[in-house]
């Protein structure tokens, strides 16, 4: 496989493209008109030293890379494989794609790099002879926050920008490590937070450019993988401010089966760097032997269910989990499907008319078919409300449903599941509705393991709502495909230990299997606590066949709550979420995680729940006590409250009134959070886990640090990567002691 490199700013000098201006004329002519001057003057003469300016060497390169490549093409050569560049060298890499014309790119460069060149204060300084974590370490052990990465050269050589005297005041930390500390001849700290001032102008700028489909994968320097032709503008405007993985992108491309690196353009800066990271990085593996260690041609490990992924076709048994209220929102949805990961809408809280107008949107975006899945969650005391959900969902044509909270199927949801099943004409069980059901409890678990109930089943035949066929058809069907064990986490769970719960329902789920003789097995997952790798392939061992993931995608660019609230995310450590009472199943103790740093709602919540549990009614409060809840959580008085919470229906009794009051409070905090009411922040109730203060911890002093680089297909592909690592060392670990043991004590 061949790949073509184009080269970024640091490449150029005086003479280059020397022997393209001539032969390429139209389109140095057409690169004049653009740019307001000669292009040739400029690289072949640079007569007033401008071609280490940022403003004139951004186009000059573009348009030397580019005239490269129409020699190339116009000498018979054929499409590479698959194209990258390095920054500036990216927008070749989409003009060699078919991405942009020639024209485009040359306009966006333009712009970029005079708006680049405009940000001053700055500085850039090359690490060599260290990697990316000691650098990591170096910068957090001695507080130097201020400096971010750049871009990873290669295995050994990274570039720190930063505010320019903060670059040199690290010189000495990485010097006493060994490392040379080379300051580079730039104006600004370019690929970091500090260009952060380009990017609105810059979006703006490519908004009105036009793209088209890529032709061949392009690899993106913000995540070492490919681009998709819907995510050009969103990379390019993430690129100014988001460091080059070029070392990434190399071995990632290595992996992938790429031989023969060409580099199109002037200078050999990238072939020099490709052979540094080709001697320091492991011998690339075989697809067959990157396929047994946990990746498939892509790239992506493979750990977990290759049936999960074939069944939702897609790139791995991974799922970006529901979040209450829309937390999970379509377009987090879209973007997991358009990235081949699934992801599951958040459609409790919502209504009906809301969860349609997302499903319609979510549909319409996945124009290739995509998987996805809506959340269902049980709601025992509306049943007419779940089926008006299962209605939509048949209608809709929705394959794939999250049920959530569940300890029986309900009838609604058992409709759902029976009216996509039928019979081919080889006599074989065909089920078009899926069913992944998380659990808690391991009777929850039988429950979906089973066939459907027959009493409801005969119900629904004879409501009407399911075929006698279908009806005929029950018993030969378990009532989930997947099973996910639902260990401690944000939501409302029985505070299980995954390393107990995952391996009983594991052991459950082949006894059942066996004795029903199910056509299809299935299949077990995990989730709860899974923020970091270690815990992604904790889960695999115990057993999981998929993992789900919850609080590390809340923490998202898009997940629907508010930059505030993220802001209070990204902060968050491992400790710093607490229970608290939930507002629909209050009353039988069920608890929920939330976050406890930078608010007071757990206490204030607790407390009124202890109050709820010791007396009848609000007026049996002491007045004191009774004035500061007024004054601090609720806003109003009591009497307020229920009048804001009450229903239609016959007048509750005294303890029903403040029960009523608690579940209003509870409803409030969650809807003040997520309309970021902040001079009400103390109340705000944000549902998380500890594993995002787990994610925040692993993921500092990388570019997922903040939460504006967090896209939910980078979390998921960052995570299983580097859980398949992890999976990976230790299974080595354990081959190794297993042969140190003598042949005859074994």
């Amino acid at each position: 496989m061949k790949a073509y490199v184009f080269p970024g700013q640091g490449s150029q000098f005086v003479g280059m493209g020397e022997d393209l201006f001539t032969r390429y004329r139209q389109w140095t002519t057409k690169a004049d008109e653009i740019l307001g001057y000669s292009i040739e003057d400029l690289c072949l003469r640079d007569q007033e030293s401008l071609l280490g300016n940022t403003r004139y060497t951004q186009p000059a390169l573009y348009v030397v890379n580019a005239l490269s490549f129409m020699s190339r093409c116009d000498a018979g050569a054929a499409l590479p494989d698959c194209v990258a560049g390095h920054s500036v060298g990216e927008y070749n890499a989409l003009l060699a794609a078919g991405g942009l014309d020639f024209e485009t790119g040359l306009h966006l460069v333009k712009k970029r790099g005079e708006l680049m060149s405009e940000i001053s204060g700055g500085a850039m300084a090359a690490v060599i002879g260290c990697d990316s974590k000691t650098v990591a370490e170096i910068i957090e052990r001695n507080e130097l926050r201020s400096l971010d990465v750049a871009n990873y050269n290669s295995l050994s050589q990274i570039v720190l920008s930063g505010p320019s005297q903060e670059i040199l005041n690290a010189e000495p930390y990485f010097v006493e490590r060994y490392a040379r500390f080379v300051p580079l001849n730039v104006s600004a700290a370019f690929h970091s937070r500090y260009m952060q001032p380009c990017v609105a102008s810059f979006a703006q700028e490519l908004a009105g450019a036009v793209f088209s489909s890529l032709r061949i994968p392009v690899i993106a320097n913000i995540t070492a993988r490919p681009y998709e032709s819907a995510n050009v503008r969103e990379y390019l405007t993430r690129q100014l401010v988001s460091p080059v993985r070029w070392s990434e992108s190399v071995l990632y491309l290595l992996e992938l089966g790429v031989d023969h690196f060409e580099e199109v353009g002037p200078g050999n800066v990238l072939t020099k760097l490709i052979k540094a990271i080709r001697e320091q990085a492991p011998a690339p593996r075989s697809k067959a032997a990157y396929a047994r260690h946990g990746g498939d041609s892509t790239g992506l490990p493979e750990l977990g269910s290759e049936a999960f992924r074939r069944d939702y076709r897609v790139r791995a048994a991974y799922v970006a989990g529901s979040m209450w209220g829309g937390i999970s929102s379509r377009d987090l949805v879209v973007r997991m499907g358009r990235a081949g990961f699934l992801a599951s809408f958040g459609a409790g809280g919502l209504t009906l008319s809301e969860v349609e107008d997302s499903i319609r949107f979510i549909q319409r975006s996945l124009t290739r078919h995509e998987s996805f899945s809506v959340n269902w969650l049980s709601t025992i005391d509306h049943p007419q409300a779940e089926m008006a959900l299962a209605d939509l969902c048949v209608r809709c044509d929705v394959r794939l449903i999250e049920a959530t909270g569940f300890i029986a199927p309900s009838a609604a949801l058992i409709r759902y599941r029976l009216s996509g099943l039928q019979t081919g004409q080889d006599g074989a069980l065909r089920s078009s509705r899926k069913v992944l059901a998380k659990v808690s409890r391991v009777e929850a678990a039988l429950a979906f393991l089973q066939p459907a109930p027959p009493r409801l089943v005969v119900a629904l035949r004879e409501a009407g709502l399911i075929s006698p066929e279908q009806a005929a058809l029950a018993d030969r069907l378990p009532m989930a495909d997947d099973i996910c064990v639902e260990a401690d986490s944000a939501w409302r769970t029985s505070m299980g230990v995954s390393a107990v719960l995952t391996p009983a329902i594991v052991r459950l789920r082949d006894e059942i299997c066996r004795q029903y003789k199910y056509a299809i097995n299935v299949r077990v997952g995990s989730s709860g606590g899974l923020g970091t790798p270690e815990a992604l392939a904790a889960a695999f061992i115990l057993g999981a066949e998929f993992v789900l993931t919850g609080s590390v995608n809340q923490c998202s660019v898009e997940a629907h709550v508010t930059e505030e609230i993220k802001d209070l995310l990204q902060a968050a450590d491992v400790h710093d979420t607490q229970y608290a009472p939930d507002s629909e199943l209050f009353e039988l103790g069920a608890k929920v995680q939330v976050l406890k740093k930078g608010g007071r709602f757990p206490m204030r919540a607790n407390r009124l729940y202890d109050l709820w549990r010791n007396v009848g009614s609000w007026e049996q409060i002491d007045a004191l006590e009774r004035e500061r809840i007024e004054r601090e959580s609720f806003g109003c008085s009591f009497e307020r409250a229920y009048e804001s919470a009450r229903v239609g229906g016959l007048e509750p009794d005294s303890k029903q009134k403040l029960a009523l009051v608690l579940r209003w409070y509870l409803n409030r905090a969650f809807q003040l959070a997520q309309s970021g009411e902040s001079q009400q922040c103390s109340n705000y109730q944000i549902y998380c886990g500890p594993a995002l203060g787990g994610f925040n911890r692993w993921v500092k002093g990388t570019d997922l640090e903040t939460w504006r680089h967090r896209h939910v297909d980078v979390i998921a592909e960052r995570l299983m990567a580097d859980a398949a690592d992890v999976y990976s060392r230790l299974l080595t670990r354990l081959r190794a002691q297993d042969a140190s043991v003598p042949e005859e004590s074994r």
